[in-house]
């Protein structure tokens, strides 16, 4: 399925290269702005993969509200780690923690920033893998 025939999916996948490479950018001078940035890149990706799977439901939940919330996004989750396995619903659970511990609370330094984020990177590469195919 090509990105022309998602509405919105280009949108979500430039924000979520964007978080990405502002995330890498920040972890070794501001870890708060990396844990947010990073946490923003998951969720565009969640986001994107609920167009992608038709998540019809959600979609017009979203729709009607005008914006996703955290009970949207968990559904997505949950359904996207069936199809895609429990790697997802893992790392989604490590980009949450970023967004609390790391952003909120800001109690994580550099390097817990850093060990989490090859895993958002995999969030973001597969779920290109699943828009565009694998040649990306």
């Amino acid at each position: 399925m090509g990105v022309l025939s998602l509405p919105g999916a280009e949108h979500h996948l430039a924000l979520a290269l964007r978080y990405l490479e502002e995330g890498k950018t920040l972890i070794e001078k501001d870890p708060v702005q990396a844990s947010e940035k990073l946490y923003k890149a998951a969720e565009e990706a969640v986001k994107m993969l609920a167009i992608s799977f038709n998540m019809e439901d959600i979609l017009k939940t979203v729709d009607e509200r005008g914006r996703w919330t955290v009970t949207e996004l968990e559904k997505a989750v949950s359904r996207i780690s069936k199809k895609l396995g429990d790697w997802f619903s893992a790392t989604w659970d490590r980009a949450n923690y970023l967004h609390v511990w790391g952003f909120h609370e800001a109690k994580l330094d550099s390097e817990a920033v850093k060990e989490r984020m090859p895993d958002i990177e995999r969030m973001i590469s597969e779920t290109r893998k699943i828009i565009y195919g694998n040649n990306d």
